[in-house]
């Protein structure tokens, strides 16, 4: 019911008259049932001793030989509690879920995963007492599938990478869960304004080399997270340090990077692609945290030239890197040596996502190589040339020259690789 005030008005010189007026009450809704603060309070602070307790990754510089101008920086981000770059992502995509009011006691937590991310997110929720569950394909390694059991997780599997998120999404409705959903959320997720981004870290340990400002960083799309992280923060904090994204087979980034059109934004146009096979990075589809207006310049790589990087890492700089930090490398040498070619000296950053053994039954296994049809050793002479005298060996390149089936470059910078010519090497 309104309250009434009584309200004076006046009615010539001197003389007044009194009138009701109705005053609206406030509307006072209570809160719906929302999380327990003081669970909040304790989550969040488990997150935050987690990453007081894993400090920061190493930022290796690559020994590369004497005399070349380009130096080459490997920031080892499997050294996380759960061996990946993912690590990052997931405590980010936990918080702001918790912060958010989405998941409290005893939620079911549910994630579309190709494997890494799954792995951290099966972390987080066992450290906060949480069921998870990761929805997959069916071909994700089977390494990766055990870290995730181990670390008390449950999986679904899904034929299709394009099923895993209406697969996802159903599972978490059923469960009266929480879908995280690293796809749509990481670029949110993540402070890419504060100080515990990976940009961050890479630009206070280069404080002191020969170049501490790079002149590109090269890092591979899953979400879209940490391009979108580092590419703001390079505006953001004025650097004149270039995005380079690398991008495999069969992922719909570069597509949609390389068709932009006359008059039709890239969003609009198809963004379809039919999987990758590069776990972590490369995606059937653009993902909602993917920005391409945050990155300079996209290399398509092939995936026989990720399996050959990986085997030069580990032969000759003893790096048990994964395929995804193989299309990193590969990326990585290709501009090194464009530099050098050009007498710009300077440095290239790139990362290494995770280790080798995860891929021991898939990239390490020569008979799975043979049947998926990736014949690296074509490559090897090209990244022998480019990592001892910064030459690049492999094809030229052409705007021209179709990408993807898009007939037109856009007017940042697309690459893609050919199969060049080569020889085996080995650790030395």
């Amino acid at each position: 019911m309104a309250a009434a005030v009584t309200a004076r008005t006046s009615e010539g010189q001197g003389r007044g008259s009194e009138r009701i007026v109705p005053v609206e009450p406030i509307r006072d809704v209570p809160a719906m049932a929302t999380v327990d603060r003081q669970w909040v309070d304790w989550a969040v602070r488990q997150l935050h001793s987690d990453a007081q307790r894993s400090a920061d990754t190493h930022l290796l510089r690559l020994p590369t030989p004497v005399g070349l101008s380009v130096d080459l920086y490997l920031k080892d981000e499997s050294t996380h509690p759960t061996g990946s770059l993912k690590h990052r992502l997931a405590r980010s995509l936990f918080l702001y879920a918790i912060c958010s009011g989405d998941i409290g006691p005893g939620t079911t937590v549910v994630e579309a995963s190709s494997g890494s991310t799954a792995i951290s997110e099966a972390y987080f929720a066992r450290l906060l007492g949480l069921p998870f569950v990761a929805v997959m394909t069916r071909s994700t390694s089977r390494g990766k599938i055990a870290l995730i059991e181990r670390e008390g997780g449950r999986c679904k599997f899904v034929d299709s990478p394009g099923d895993v998120y209406a697969a996802a999404q159903e599972l978490a409705r059923r469960e009266d869960g929480h879908y995280l959903d690293q796809f749509t959320n990481a670029e949110r997720a993540t402070d890419w304004r504060g100080n515990t981004n990976i940009a961050e870290s890479i630009f206070e340990q280069l404080t002191g080399e020969p170049h501490p400002v790079p002149a590109w960083v090269v890092v591979g799309a899953g979400t879209g997270g940490t391009s979108a992280t580092i590419g703001r923060f390079l505006r953001y904090r004025s650097y004149a340090t270039r995005l380079a994204v690398v991008d495999p087979d069969g992922s719909a980034f570069l597509p949609a990077y390389a068709g932009k059109r006359a008059q039709t934004p890239w969003w609009r146009l198809p963004s379809r692609g039919p999987g990758s096979r590069i776990e972590g990075i490369g995606r059937p589809r653009v993902e909602p945290s993917f920005l391409p207006h945050v990155i300079d310049r996209m290399i398509g790589v092939p995936d026989a030239a990720s399996v050959a990087t990986m085997r030069f890492l580990a032969e000759r700089l003893c790096l048990p890197a994964g395929p995804s930090t193989g299309t990193n490398m590969y990326g990585a040498l290709r501009l090194a040596c464009e530099m050098h070619e050009n007498g710009v000296a300077g440095s290239v950053v790139t990362l290494m996502c995770d280790r080798s053994e995860r891929y021991a039954t898939t990239f390490g296994d020569e008979e799975w190589l043979a049947e998926q049809g990736l014949d690296f050793e074509p490559y090897l002479e090209v990244l022998d040339k480019a990592w001892s005298g910064q030459t690049w060996t492999g094809s030229s390149f052409s705007r021209s020259r179709p990408v993807n089936g898009h007939p037109e470059s856009p007017p940042g910078h697309v690459r893609r690789e050919k199969y060049p010519g080569g020889r085996e090497m080995a650790c030395r």
